[in-house]
């Protein structure tokens, strides 16, 4: 083999290993991860596609005294069957949640110690050691701002939600996984966390870009909505921004997408209901929309191309409804794509259809993109 022989085949070889590093990291920086939530009965999660998912989340362990507990049979089997899921998806990450709307009463004044800290720390190591999950999820609704009725919330929340993080992270380390869901509205991303403190410490922050429109307000609106309008300043798009400005990595945000609708009743049928005074009547999950808004009962369907999203006004009843569908759903993970964020997560998996839901959407848009 001569001198030009050789140097043609390590130019090959070159040429071959770059194209492959290159698509190595090209496939990388379209990687997704799929963060869902599940709050569903302890066997339910059986008739779900867990394959689509990178990231299950149990929700909700709950906060006992100064401790994490998982407090009751059904919430274990629950726990346990999701654990099981590993053996369908065995890059499955398996994540405990604490909190939830109703679930963080006492977080102010238990977090609010050095000692209470620690012992909480510690107590969430025992626990995700002791089931082998992969990571510890903080859903506290809210810190410093008005979150459910009751719900005590005091200034000092911030500093000590930044200490509760930094104690955590000393206590799991590395190789455990933290989160947390963060309000995707303007008023707590302003006021409630220590952006850039927090964010080196944690894996991922959830935005929780739903419920923008809540069951307290009596004018309507997108409650899910990807971008922003004159009418409406709360949407991803919007959460997105101000993070980023913030000094956020990208890197670390998940947008939220809703698997359920929102109802307000008493909706007048001026601009087919939206922007309009009404009252928050209930929500329905995605695996019931069939149902409960058909044509034949009087719903007619719009979509918002302004804010990329839908609604439903049935004039019969005065219903306004709003949500996210198929369409919503590609374009909030081309969005997360796109901006090249974390991911996207969903509340909540048992909402979702079985088949051919809004879970199965998501997947087959992240990998349409993979492949282009």
């Amino acid at each position: 083999m001569n001198k030009k022989q050789i140097i043609s085949i390590l130019f090959i070889c070159f040429c071959c290993t770059s194209s492959s590093i290159f698509s190595q990291k090209n496939k990388s920086s379209k990687q997704l991860t799929v963060f869902g939530y599940y709050g569903g009965r302890p066997t339910m999660i059986d008739s779900f596609q867990v394959e689509k998912l990178t990231h299950l989340c149990f929700s909700f362990a709950h906060l006992k005294g100064n401790k994490l507990a998982v407090t009751n049979l059904r919430d274990s089997l629950t726990l346990i069957n999701c654990i099981n899921q590993k053996k369908r998806n065995t890059n499955l990450k398996v994540i405990i949640s604490m909190g939830g709307w109703t679930g963080c009463y006492t977080c102010s004044e238990i977090f609010s110690t050095d000692s209470s800290r620690k012992i909480f720390a510690s107590s969430v190591k025992q626990l995700l050691d002791y089931f082998k999950v992969d990571g510890f999820d903080l859903d506290w609704e809210y810190p410093v701002i008005k979150g459910p009725p009751g719900h005590p919330y005091s200034l000092n929340d911030k500093e000590d939600f930044t200490a509760l993080i930094k104690t955590l992270r000393d206590s799991l380390g590395k190789e455990k996984e933290i989160s947390f869901a963060a309000g995707g509205f303007t008023k707590y991303i302003d006021e409630s966390i220590e952006w850039k403190k927090i964010s080196p410490l944690v894996d991922r922050i959830n935005l929780m870009t739903y419920d923008l429109i809540t069951g307290y307000d009596t004018v309507t609106g997108h409650h899910t909505a990807l971008y922003s309008t004159k009418h409406q300043k709360e949407s991803c798009d919007n959460a997105v921004k101000m993070l980023i400005k913030k000094g956020v990595p990208k890197n670390k945000l998940l947008i939220g997408a809703a698997f359920y609708a929102r109802i307000w009743e008493n909706v007048s049928n001026t601009n087919d209901g939206l922007y309009q005074h009404g009252k928050f009547l209930k929500g329905v999950s995605y695996r019931n929309f069939a149902v409960a808004f058909s044509s034949d009962s009087g719903y007619v369907y719009h979509f918002d191309k302004r804010v990329v999203a839908p609604t439903f006004y049935n004039a019969q009843k005065k219903w306004f409804v709003t949500f996210d569908d198929s369409v919503s759903i590609v374009a909030k993970t081309k969005y997360a794509l796109k901006k090249h964020l974390n991911g996207i997560m969903f509340w909540q998996l048992a909402d979702d259809s079985f088949t051919n839901g809004l879970l199965n959407i998501i997947d087959e848009t992240k990998n349409k993109s993979l492949r282009n």
